[in-house]
């Protein structure tokens, strides 16, 4: 190869190649397997990976170079200006067949019966690359199995050891939970200590596994890929909208896999939006209209149902009524909710349900640094967020800013686990995290992204917070990213469903004659469950639900069943403030309709005008997003003695749906409802880890089992939202220890 270039046109930092008799134009440092896919150029691979460090030791994408005695893998081989390269010569070929071969040695003839048939990696090669006769005649090797969870299934006999599974734990999730263990005809991938998957993107671990080694263990047994439909449709259990597949027969979801999008999930997908569909077909699923008779309910027709709503709110209009609307409904429903809400002449509308202080008129924004620009910042700092079950896929990117060089400042009540290093952390009561948030130093950092989570933003002092965030990113120049507090917060504030009146804590502690609730779970889903249950269950109460479970049925007199995100045409908006479409997957259940078509009947019952289309078409052509201010509410009573209560949210507890997902349940992730105290705390109390706490505060009592961490900040008491028995707790800015 001469010293001269090729092609003295190309830009400086690229080179040519020929790759069988193509010129290519390539990046100086890039690798020949890179080249020749962006040429669409075949080469066999198994241990590579776009998204993955290179290992090069499959062997399977040898190729022949010029003036190179021996094949050279393509996944490690870097192109240089000149280089000529053979991937379909005889050398190429026979290098290709013969690693082949020595892959099939050991594999087991399991395809009938193994959970990758048809769309297994190794199978499609083999017909390309494998013999029609085996030359290996000895046993064949054997590996036991060990249990990750819930989530994966293992049949580690199929493994080929390219260790993608390993290389993703570790560079991508940042736990390095799998590894290889013993050498040669001996080694096996592994967890070493036997214990379960724990990163919260396990199930990357079967999209990245070319065979059957690792499956998805809820999907197992049940269908074949070539049964399926695959729908699109969006993650709706944080606000990233990560966009995803369903995989669907005969009307049912039988698996959620990822869908690339740069911009948005990359090509992963966190386990919560992977297997949450299970939590569809639950026992308590509404399914039928139902009616309150006495102290029970009874099936009804639609057109009863329908009068029987249409009666609640037409006696309760304007002042009285109050709508409450669950972050993660769609744009659409959102819309006529509004609409609904105005044709009722009442301004008591909100989707705010999970926030304690909206004195400030608060509303979700869009981030101002791009989802995908955040790996490239120089300083992120995180406040109030426990970001890694908050937004796992934001988390991940935060992950690769840090791998970067990035500097990582935390201020948290809670030394939240993280997957990257922290360059500066501060572990402080909620009181004080707005003025730990002034005391950051960043540095010469000049591109700067302050992320703000639902530690802060639902606490009783978040709007003191809002406004040091606010304070911080001017004095810093950093771009304020908050995260919405919903699937759809941001999309709902767009479309108008904010308060003109009585925002949703408001309306709540001054209690309405009726409510409109719509796709909650009243005993779950409130920031203050007290009043929220107080106030229900005093008032007349029109359920829009996915579920009659018993919470909704204690406070309902109408149960009006609709349908799930995967179950309807929707657009969310997601943090990026970008509109994403989803498309029918699952079939609705028993006589559940899209929520959007029962508003439009509700509405035909009252006489409201607004309501004249007939489809979805008709129906979005008619709204637009609203520039609208949500008004002010009432600050939280923030005194009290005892200890500051500080409350993230349960990474698997967040809706309804999730928290019926029985695989997510049996998660170790989800730890059950506790206290955690700083051993300082714990003392003082006189209570030991494992010990039952009595803890009281303004509203109610709860008794928790103690975990001792000293991540906690002193002072502070930490919990879980999503559970019956930490609903109590987490409405107020403090909690006392009454008893052990």
């Amino acid at each position: 190869m001469s010293a001269q270039p090729v092609n003295p046109n190309l830009p400086p930092d690229h080179v040519t190649v020929f790759i069988d008799g193509t010129e290519l134009a390539a990046p100086r440092g890039s690798m020949i397997i890179h080249a020749a896919d962006k040429a669409g150029i075949p080469i066999p691979r198994f241990c590579y990976h776009d998204k993955l460090p290179i290992a090069a030791n499959c062997r399977m994408c040898l190729v022949e170079v010029e003036k190179m005695p021996k094949p050279a893998p393509a996944c490690a081989t870097p192109v240089m200006d000149g280089m000529k390269i053979s991937t379909r010569s005889d050398k190429a070929l026979k290098s290709q067949r013969n690693v082949m071969e020595f892959l099939l040695i050991n594999h087991p003839l399991d395809c009938p019966v193994c959970d990758q048939g048809g769309e297994c990696e190794l199978q499609d090669l083999s017909l390309g690359y494998g013999r029609s006769v085996s030359r290996f005649v000895e046993r064949k090797r054997a590996v036991a199995d060990e249990d990750l969870g819930p989530l994966v299934a293992t049949e580690m006999t199929r493994c080929i050891h390219c260790t993608r599974c390993v290389r993703f734990t570790a560079e991508i999730a940042g736990t390095y939970e799998l590894g290889g263990m013993q050498r040669g005809e001996n080694l096996q991938i592994g967890t070493y200590d036997g214990k379960p998957l724990t990163t919260e993107l396990s199930g990357n671990v079967i999209d990245v596994c070319p065979v059957g080694a690792l499956t998805n263990k809820v999907f197992r047994f049940k269908a074949r890929p070539w049964e399926l439909t695959a729908k699109a449709s969006l993650g709706y259990h944080d606000a990233l909208g990560s966009n995803l597949f369903h995989h669907v027969r005969r009307g049912e979801i039988l698996r959620s896999v990822p869908r690339d999008n740069e911009a948005v999930n990359e090509c992963w997908l966190s386990d919560r939006d992977r297997y949450a569909h299970e939590g569809l077909y639950a026992e308590d699923r509404a399914t039928v209209p139902l009616v309150r008779d006495g102290d029970g309910f009874r099936e009804a027709s639609w057109d009863e149902a329908l009068a029987a709503a249409a009666r609640i709110l037409r006696d309760n209009a304007g002042d009285n009524l109050g709508v409450l609307v669950h972050p993660a409904t769609s744009n659409e429903e959102g819309a006529l909710l509004a609409r609904l809400a105005g044709a009722l002449g009442t301004g008591n509308l909100d989707h705010r349900i999970g926030q304690l202080d909206l004195s400030d008129g608060a509303q979700a924004q869009a981030f101002a640094m791009p989802v995908a620009e955040i790996e490239q910042a120089d300083a992120i700092v995180i406040l109030g967020s426990n970001l890694r079950h908050e937004v796992p896929l934001l988390h991940q990117r935060v992950r690769k800013a840090a791998k970067r060089g990035a500097k990582i400042h935390v201020v948290n009540p809670v030394d939240f686990d993280f997957a990257f290093t922290v360059a500066s952390s501060r572990i402080v009561p909620p009181a004080q995290l707005a003025q730990a948030l002034a005391q950051v130093d960043l540095g010469d950092a000049s591109n700067v992204a302050l992320i703000v989570g639902g530690v802060a933003e639902n606490g009783a002092h978040a709007a003191a917070i809002r406004a040091a965030a606010n304070e911080f990113a001017n004095a810093k120049n950093a771009r304020l990213c908050r995260i919405p507090q919903g699937a759809n917060a941001l999309g709902l504030s767009r479309h108008g469903v904010l308060p003109a009146a009585r925002d949703a804590q408001s309306m709540l502690r001054d209690p309405r004659a009726a409510y409109l609730v719509y796709g909650l779970e009243p005993g779950l889903d409130f920031a203050d469950q007290h009043a929220a249950l107080k106030a229900l269950g005093s008032a007349r109460v029109v359920a829009f639900s996915q579920f009659a479970c018993q919470s909704t049925r204690r406070v309902a007199d109408v149960i009006l069943p609709i349908g799930a995100l995967p179950e309807i045409e929707a657009t969310l908006g997601n943090l990026d403030g970008i509109a994403q479409a989803t498309s029918a997957a699952g079939k609705l259940p028993g006589q559940a309709r899209p929520g959007w078509r029962v508003l439009r009947a509700l509405a035909t019952e009252l006489a409201l005008p607004g309501f004249e289309f007939t489809d979805l078409a008709g129906l979005r052509a008619g709204i637009a997003p609203v520039a609208m201010q949500a008004a002010s509410g009432q600050p939280v009573a923030t005194g009290g003695g005892g200890l500051e209560v500080a409350v993230s949210q349960a990474i698997y507890r967040g809706d309804g749906v999730l928290r019926r997902s029985q695989a997510l349940q049996a998660h170790p992730l989800t730890v059950g409802a506790r206290v955690a105290l700083n051993p300082a705390d714990a003392a003082a109390a006189g209570l030991a880890a494992g010990a039952m706490a009595k803890l009281r505060n303004s509203v109610g009592a709860a008794t928790l089992p103690v975990v001792i961490d000293d991540r906690v900040a002193p002072g502070c008491a930490w919990i879980e939202s999503g559970y019956g028995a930490t609903a109590p707790l987490a409405a107020s800015a403090t909690v006392e220890v009454v008893g052990a």
